[in-house]
């Protein structure tokens, strides 16, 4: 891996992709996130982190429209995210949910080439322009050997390569994820967490994802925003806010701090308090 969070470490002026301020969310009458302000900077990666419950997959939802604001604004590019056309934000902004569900008989290229439709007319042929994004998306996922299999005979990290695959086609400037690692074995949730990384280095791609992994927030984010029961506890610098004592508070848990002889940090979790 070229480069890590650590060697780029934020300097001076940041400059906000997404905004989230006073953020209130209420479903059921129930209210999951209450007053949460943060911002995710222009291409970087933002990880959110916290407890099973604590309002993460409830905020990216907020932020790409799933799921209504009831007080506070999110903007994008400056603007709020309401006031955007559909097709329009769709051009800007790409999620992948947990675990979606694809047809079938579907083909890697055919999911992929969904990922054109905010171009399209409601008639639309695929054009050469769609053609040069689905090929280029393909071979920035390593999957044109495999853009005529259909979806549901790939591995767990090939078919979430092709999710990734269908949201680079839309040619937009963040990407959401929410948990992209889950039910994932270790090798294959480190080779789509370098993906993404090297999506965010190479192209630009302003990337927010809900994750699990602490250790893997430590090392691929640049920022990382922790919730708890709805609230927002921290945001910062991963290395700076992810420790023993975070475990602690947050997750109820007792863990030690181990650094390998390469420099890794990790965070070992030993005990529940």
């Amino acid at each position: 891996m070229n480069g890590t969070p650590e060697t780029e470490k934020q300097k001076g002026t940041a400059e906000p992709m997404i905004e989230v301020r006073g953020l209130s969310v209420v479903l059921n009458k129930k209210t999951i996130v209450h007053d949460i302000s943060f911002m995710a900077e222009k291409g970087k990666i933002t990880a959110i982190i916290g407890p099973n419950g604590c309002g993460k997959s409830t905020t990216l939802k907020a932020i790409c429209r799933i799921n209504p604001i009831s007080a506070g604004t999110i903007t994008l590019l400056g603007r709020d995210v309401r006031d955007y056309g559909y097709k329009e934000f769709a051009r800007k902004l790409a999620i992948l949910t947990q675990s979606p569900q694809a047809p079938a008989d579907l083909t890697v290229r055919d999911l992929v080439a969904m990922g054109r439709f905010p171009y399209r007319s409601f008639f639309g042929k695929t054009t050469g322009e769609d053609r040069d994004f689905i090929d280029w998306a393909l071979a920035e996922t390593s999957l044109e050997p495999y853009q005529h299999r259909i979806l549901s005979t790939l591995s767990g990290g090939e078919r979430q390569r092709a999710w990734i695959a269908m949201a680079l086609a839309q040619n937009p400037q963040v990407l959401l994820l929410d948990e992209p690692t889950t039910y994932l074995d270790i090798s294959h949730q480190l080779e789509v967490m370098k993906l993404l990384f090297r999506l965010n280095r190479e192209l630009g791609l302003t990337v927010v994802l809900v994750l699990h992994d602490l250790n893997q927030a430590v090392q691929f984010a640049h920022h990382a925003v922790v919730l708890q029961a709805g609230t927002l506890v921290t945001a910062g610098y991963p290395r700076d806010i992810i420790n023993v004592g975070l475990l602690r508070d947050v997750f109820r848990v007792r863990a030690e701090e181990a650094v390998s002889p390469s420099g890794v940090r990790a965070l070992l979790p030993l005990d529940l308090y």
